[in-house]
């Protein structure tokens, strides 16, 4: 269980991350609409977001495998 706990606590962190990465966006789109490569920035932490989400979804069915 302790990797559990790892995985959710990584995924905590990029989730603020991802929210920060967000904010920025939304801000420097507003003050300057020719910069489009900007949005593309909260694409890598939400690629992570999406794997360790997949991850902590299949842990409980792994670990009741294990178990049996």
């Amino acid at each position: 269980m302790a990797g559990s706990k790892g995985i959710r606590r990584f995924h905590r962190v990029v989730s603020m991350v991802f929210m920060a990465t967000v904010v920025f966006t939304a801000v420097a789109l507003t003050i300057d609409s020719s910069m489009a490569w900007v949005s593309y920035v909260p694409l890598l932490p939400l690629f992570v977001l999406m794997g360790t989400g997949v991850c902590m979804w299949f842990l409980p069915q792994i670990a009741r495998r294990r178990a049996a």
